[in-house]
């Protein structure tokens, strides 16, 4: 599943295309998505200028003058930017297009069907997919003190807890491993048991590891391709995520794995030790 460096690598590649540009046409090919797209959608968006284009949490924003379209690439979606009336020819799972007006065409692929364009009138702020997420992990607003607050009467795991987008969005399930690893920490401890400056580490660390995975251009995962079509390569630095069995790159103890809520986990038994 594409998680938010993947989502921030798609947003910086389509940005550029399609910001200040002019929609001429919408083509829905499949409606039938996460949540079903409107059955007007180009009537909506014809016409209309793209003012900007953003991320919030692994919600991609294109804002118009009307209103924001509101794309989610769910498990294995992808958005593909073609320039110069250069698109290929559509593919089975090529769900939506979205053409300008100067020949930019951008395409909604996605084999699962589990992401969603969905269109909203309104603050933005307020849909309810948006409303009740946590701070951005790369804002200012994502500091040691914030979490020690959020953190301090939580009794789930530590690796749950900064999965939770109501405490901070975008900390998935690998970037949580790695962020766990690189400061120490088990992942099955208590998240109210962590002190301040083990909090203050794990902030730095959840910092660091997504920077890091934009810088490098995400992690290829099944399907994930950004919007140039090409793969990430985070992965060929991951530590523990997807290691089991293979030797610690600090100690050289196996690694192992766990399940925590209902996710595998990946951790060194001797480098980070559950002794809560």
């Amino acid at each position: 599943m594409p998680e938010l460096p993947e989502v921030e690598t798609t947003l910086r590649g389509i940005a550029p295309f399609i910001e200040n540009q002019t929609i001429s046409q919408v083509e829905v090919r499949q409606p039938r998505l996460r949540w079903p797209i409107i059955d007007n959608l180009g009537e909506q968006l014809g016409g209309e200028k793209v003012l900007s284009v953003r991320r919030r949490a692994k919600y991609l924003l294109i804002e118009l003058a009307s209103g924001t379209l509101i794309i989610h690439l769910g498990m294995s979606g992808s958005l593909r930017v073609f320039t110069d009336f250069t698109a290929p020819p559509v593919q089975k799972h090529d769900h939506v297009d979205i053409a300008f007006s100067n020949g930019t065409l951008l395409r909604f692929h996605d084999p699962r069907r589990f992401g969603a364009v969905l269109w909203f009138i309104g603050l933005i702020e307020q849909h309810p997919l948006l409303v009740n997420l946590g701070p951005e992990p790369l804002s200012q607003d994502f500091n040691t003190d914030y979490l020690q607050q959020k953190l301090s009467n939580q009794k789930r795991t530590i690796k749950t807890a900064i999965m939770d987008n109501k405490i901070v969005v975008g900390v998935g399930n690998i970037y949580a491993n790695e962020a766990l690893f690189r400061t120490g920490i088990h992942p099955a401890i208590p998240a109210m048991k962590l002190n301040k400056k083990q909090i203050s580490a794990l902030t730095d660390a959840i910092r660091q590891i997504l920077q890091e995975a934009i810088t490098a251009g995400g992690s290829t995962l099944r399907d994930f391709v950004n919007s140039a079509g090409t793969s990430g390569y985070f992965q060929l630095q991951h530590q523990v995520y997807g290691r089991a069995g293979e030797p610690c790159p600090q100690c050289g103890h196996p690694i192992e794995k766990m399940i925590l809520g209902q996710r595998s986990s990946f951790y060194c038994p001797q480098c980070q030790k559950n002794d809560k």
